[in-house]
């Protein structure tokens, strides 16, 4: 008899303590790196995708939208085109999920509605990111023992960090 597991076998074998009681992740798996600037979330998206791919998984990496929007436009975005970015991130998890066993968000819309709140009065948007978030398998939040790193367009400075920290564990 062999002592090797397959990998559905294993998924199978695989539960999460999830609001107090064990439950059995669906695949494939969704995983939202959450965290305020600076905290590290792209190097543990990488970090982790590159082990769950030594281990034998499909794994697909889904950048943070906001920075490739605004690497792109070169600025910061306006009210408008908040809700835009926002469903460009969850489009992009949706596309994943099509090609992957597990797929790992370099954050989620929640993350650009706290930002555009904190901007914008922007109510229409925290619905639409809370929902979407609650739609994910595994939710990571990075805490703030990092120390913050300009990266030249986007970060708005390491006094803001706890307030956005705050927010996502409200």
């Amino acid at each position: 008899r062999s002592t090797s597991t397959s990998r559905p076998e294993a998924a199978r074998r695989v539960f999460f303590l999830r609001f107090g009681r064990m439950t059995r992740p669906s695949l494939p798996l969704t995983i939202a790196l959450l965290g305020a600037e600076s905290t590290g979330k792209t190097q543990l998206a990488q970090s982790m995708a590159a082990r769950l791919r030594e281990r034998g998984h499909r794994v697909v990496g889904v950048p943070e939208a906001l920075r490739t929007w605004c690497e792109r436009a070169g600025r910061n975005p306006r009210p408008e085109e908040q809700v835009p970015i926002a469903k460009a991130q969850e489009a992009a998890v949706d596309e994943a999920v099509k090609h992957a066993d597990i797929v790992i968000a370099d954050t989620s819309a929640l993350m650009v509605a706290i930002y555009s709140g904190m901007l914008f009065d922007d109510g229409e948007l925290l619905r639409f990111a809370r929902e979407r978030q609650h739609g994910y398998g595994l939710t990571l939040l990075t805490g703030l023992d990092l120390p913050w790193v300009p990266d030249g367009l986007q970060r708005v400075g390491p006094e803001v960090r706890e307030d956005v920290d705050r927010q996502i564990r409200e």
